[in-house]
């Protein structure tokens, strides 16, 4: 694109843009990028700072993403592998160690059969599109993350939409949809943005009851969730009802990118040859693929990091809520948001932390609904207990600067 003069005459394109952006500028909702010049690790070195800040609102609910063994595990595989394949899986894209990933992401959520994507995104762009038609229907919550959303709009499938969380709305739904050939009832298991925890057990009980199947992105859940880390379908005990389950390699387990399905090994077959993103995308780096074994041979064999995190999450949680933030999300979940309404609001709180040395983002409209910004704060096992403390006691005389506590 040109560049753009607002001196000059704009042309219907550079006029849409610039009015997009000045109202964007204008709300409070235009988003800037901060720059990290570190690892990604609990303390991060960021641009135009002398001293590291306290990270607060990373994926990386383990602490995996800068360990030294996946860092040695990805060095390892591109000595062996190569740096990647320029190519797709079926033509000569597929290594052994592709395979072995596959297989142990298998073995680690009980399921037959996994398939790899280049992201989680693109899992969830593949999964409908491929064997939905218009004789069937998807039923979706109404939070559920965008790539859920945009993975439907791809596909011909009636599409019904049921209240977050509702479980009457969900069954209204499911009538409404009774004469659909296949019903997949679609829902996030952990929702990124409001740290809340899908009912999987209800989910289940209706979707049997209405002769319907289960779809969980697992996304903001796998490697820490239930009580070994298995996920929503673990915490809640339904691991054998839901039918498939998509996931990533890019948060909790090692924060690098990647994603996959796992469910039913004819349903991954079918996948393998009509899935687009997969079809059309190169394969997984040999890197990525050497850190991610590594990573699931760590939470296979160890609970140690989702024990800690689960501790530091209990303790973030009830030392904000005591000092009269409005917390949003499950009580186990280490997504923890502090709800502030106004968009600039939270842009300003966002700022004000990073100048006491703690790295948060304010979230607004149209990642949340309008009326909702907040900061989504996100808790890691490799937070220490004073670095915990230290954001709270940032949040507490940020809070009271801004008159959102008293």
């Amino acid at each position: 694109m040109r560049h753009m003069s607002t001196a000059a005459k704009m042309n219907p394109l550079e006029e849409k843009v610039h009015g997009d952006i000045e109202e964007m500028r204008s709300a409070g909702t235009y988003k800037t990028e901060r720059v990290i010049v570190s690892p990604q690790r609990a303390q991060i070195e960021v641009n135009n700072r002398s001293d590291p800040v306290l990270n607060m609102c990373a994926n990386n609910y383990l602490g995996l993403s800068s360990h030294p063994d996946l860092i040695q595990a990805a060095k390892d595989a591109m000595d062996t592998h190569g740096l990647g394949l320029s190519s797709v899986r079926f033509i000569c894209g597929t290594q052994d160690i592709h395979c072995e990933l596959e297989e142990a992401i298998s073995k680690f959520h009980q399921k037959e059969a996994t398939i790899l994507y280049p992201s989680c995104f693109d899992a969830n762009a593949g999964f409908f599109e491929a064997f939905l038609t218009k004789e069937d229907a998807i039923i979706s919550d109404s939070l559920n993350h965008a790539s859920i959303i945009d993975g439907v709009r791809l596909c011909k499938a009636q599409r019904h939409r049921f209240d977050h969380m509702d479980m009457r709305s969900l069954e209204e739904k499911l009538i409404a949809a009774k004469d659909a050939r296949i019903k997949m009832i679609a829902t996030d298991g952990v929702f990124s943005m409001d740290g809340d925890i899908a009912p999987l057990a209800e989910i289940c009980d209706l979707a049997e009851e209405h002769g319907a199947y289960v779809f969980v992105d697992e996304c903001h859940a796998t490697g820490f969730l239930g009580k070994t880390g298995r996920g929503t379908p673990e915490y809640c005990g339904v691991e054998d009802r839901v039918l498939v389950i998509n996931s990533t390699l890019g948060k909790a387990l090692g924060g690098a990118t990647g994603g996959y399905t796992t469910g039913p090994k004819e349903l991954i077959d079918l996948l393998r040859n009509k899935a687009r993103p997969y079809l059309f995308s190169n394969t997984l780096a040999p890197s990525v693929v050497g850190a991610s074994l590594k990573v699931f041979e760590m939470i296979s064999n160890d609970t140690s990091l989702r024990d800690k995190l689960e501790e530091n999450t209990t303790f973030f949680r009830e030392e904000l809520s005591q000092y009269g933030f409005e917390i949003a999300g499950d009580k186990a979940c280490p997504i923890v948001p502090v709800m502030l309404g106004d968009a600039r609001l939270a842009a300003e709180f966002a700022d004000e932390m990073l100048e006491r040395g703690v790295y948060v983002i304010g979230f607004s409209f149209p990642v949340v609904p309008k009326g909702k910004a907040r900061i989504r704060t996100q808790i890691s096992a490799a937070h220490s207990r004073e670095q915990l403390q230290f954001a709270v006691n940032a949040f507490v005389e940020v809070g009271k600067e801004k008159g959102v506590i008293s």
